[in-house]
């Protein structure tokens, strides 16, 4: 008799956890497959800007519109206004100098700026940029 309560006992708490088992199994099976997705899942596709440009997007993600400055044509530490109207949400800067994009489109420090080391790619900016100045390394 005591043989038989503890065998029915042991299949009872087998049987009840057996569907949590299964249910935790399957839950971790999700996990890990969606984290394979993620770490699957490309960032983002960075624009076509060439070496020695720097390359403004008019939408995040290198998107929109682009305008394209090259050292030839810019003034060093001068600072260089977009076209009225216009502004950009991304960029990449592959000059080979940092630049420096401003809120203001008189590079006035009264607003926002930063500056960007060569080599970088910033699928959106914290700001609209409307003026940039390339600066001496």
């Amino acid at each position: 008799m005591r043989t038989t309560i503890l065998a029915t006992a042991t299949l009872a708490l087998a049987c009840a956890l057996a569907p949590v088992s299964a249910s935790a199994s399957a839950s971790a099976s999700a996990s890990a497959s969606a984290s394979a997705s993620a770490d699957a899942a490309p960032g983002p596709r960075l624009g076509s800007c060439a070496t020695g440009q720097l390359c403004l997007w008019h939408k995040t993600a290198f998107t929109g519109a682009r305008q394209v400055h090259e050292l030839a044509d810019t003034d060093i530490e001068s600072c260089v206004p977009l076209p009225r109207g216009v502004s950009a949400a991304s960029l990449a800067n592959r000059t080979g100098r940092p630049v420096t994009a401003y809120q203001s489109a008189e590079c006035a420090e009264t607003g926002e700026f930063r500056t960007y080391p060569t080599g970088s790619w910033a699928p959106e900016t914290a700001y609209q940029v409307r003026a940039f100045k390339i600066w001496e390394r």
